[in-house]
């Protein structure tokens, strides 16, 4: 429902509406014994005056009747999606779950159900654990397991939501059983990963905007990833206070553990790189240089600050669907940043207890995750 421009503040308004919360298009008339008002245009295009309720009304009964003229559903799950994404509580969380949560909106409002409406349209308070593993498993068997977790997800959160405002008693997504998402356990072949690190330090010295160009830090990020097995914030998040003199001190997520990388000729070639870039960067933008090494980025965009994490994905979506229309890969053989992880973990030479110390997980499980080396053993018998 729109919602008023601001106004001027009327004296003749009861003092228990707020004014700045006023529904559009109603009025106050103070005459009399005070009435409020909407208007509206009649099919010949002429404004008319219809009278809504007497001053004694309530804000909340203002905007329901305007609702109602206006078409909405008050019990519908299409209107507790907006009031969800209108509250505070959905604005504190990080962007990527906001564009994540609005995609699985938008597909369950728009999900055509057996009474003719699309389930937006529904009255959430009828919703059935029932109805909500029919509408999940369905869209599963689409063929789209993924996109049904996601909307399980969304559904379940929203609901919740919903439930601790009083739009609907119970939570009908709670225990939900979930589809089985496929696993993307992707592991780049060594020598396609080593021409694309190329690929992309040979891309990165052209001019910007020149054919085939990318950034020229997509390489030593690429590097530092696999070397000191790190994810793609973990490695934009670096800084000159994670260089050690005998090594990287890791900045790991999710409950990791931290350790130190040791320096190699290659790891210390690309932090090397990383630095001499920035420091043409700053060069060129005259940026001033803290003395705070923790405030120094080791990776910075073009434009001298931090390197944010959706610049490196989108940088590397571009950099990937060109290599792949070079012929340097095929789609099957497509892997992510993160799949650098995988790469460098599995390649750690030393037992499954020497890779899992290197990759800083503390549950010895996420190994099946990470390490898909092949173990070499001795026959059980000569």
């Amino acid at each position: 429902m729109r919602r008023a421009r601001k106004r001027k503040h009327n004296p003749h308004i009861p003092a228990h509406i707020d004014q700045a919360a006023l529904p559009a298009a109603v009025f106050f008339d103070h005459r009399d014994s005070g009435v409020w008002y909407t208007l509206h245009r009649d099919e010949g295009g002429r404004q008319r005056r219809q009278n809504l309720a007497p001053r004694s009304v309530l804000l909340s009964e203002l905007h329901s009747m305007m609702e109602e003229r206006e078409g909405v559903d008050r019990d519908s799950l299409r209107h507790l999606c907006k009031q969800f994404h209108d509250s505070v509580q959905f604005k504190k969380l990080r962007p990527k779950t906001q564009d994540d949560y609005c995609y699985s909106r938008d597909v369950l409002l728009d999900t055509p159900t057996k009474l003719g409406k699309d389930l937006g349209d529904l009255a959430v308070r009828k919703f059935t654990p029932a109805l909500v593993q029919r509408l999940i498993d369905r869209i599963a068997d689409e063929g789209t397991p993924s996109k049904a977790a996601h909307a399980l997800r969304y559904l379940r959160r929203a609901l919740q939501w919903g439930r601790n405002r009083g739009f609907l008693d119970q939570n009908p997504a709670l225990g939900i059983e979930a589809p089985k998402e496929r696993k993307q356990r992707r592991l780049p072949a060594p020598h396609i990963m080593n021409s694309l690190i190329e690929r992309a330090r040979e891309r990165g010295q052209l001019k910007r905007g020149q054919a085939g160009a990318c950034p020229s830090y997509l390489w030593f990020v690429m590097e530092i990833g696999y070397l000191c097995r790190l994810r793609g914030i973990e490695t934009v998040t670096l800084t000159d206070a994670n260089a050690l003199e005998d090594g990287v001190l890791t900045n790991r997520r999710k409950g990791s553990r931290d350790n130190v990388v040791c320096w190699s000729p290659r790891l210390r070639s690309a932090w090397d790189a990383a630095k001499a870039y920035r420091a043409e960067v700053w060069l060129k933008r005259s940026m001033p240089v803290s003395k705070d090494p923790a405030r120094r980025p080791l990776i910075v965009a073009a434009h001298g600050g931090h390197l944010k994490k959706s610049s490196l994905d989108t940088a590397w979506q571009r950099f990937i669907t060109t290599a792949v229309e070079a012929g340097l890969l095929t789609t099957e053989q497509r892997f992510g940043l993160h799949d650098l992880k995988r790469r460098g973990i599995t390649d750690t030479p030393g037992n499954r207890a020497d890779k899992q110390e290197a990759s800083g997980h503390r549950d010895e499980s996420m190994m099946d995750v990470y390490d898909l080396s092949v173990p070499r053993v001795k026959p059980s018998a000569d």
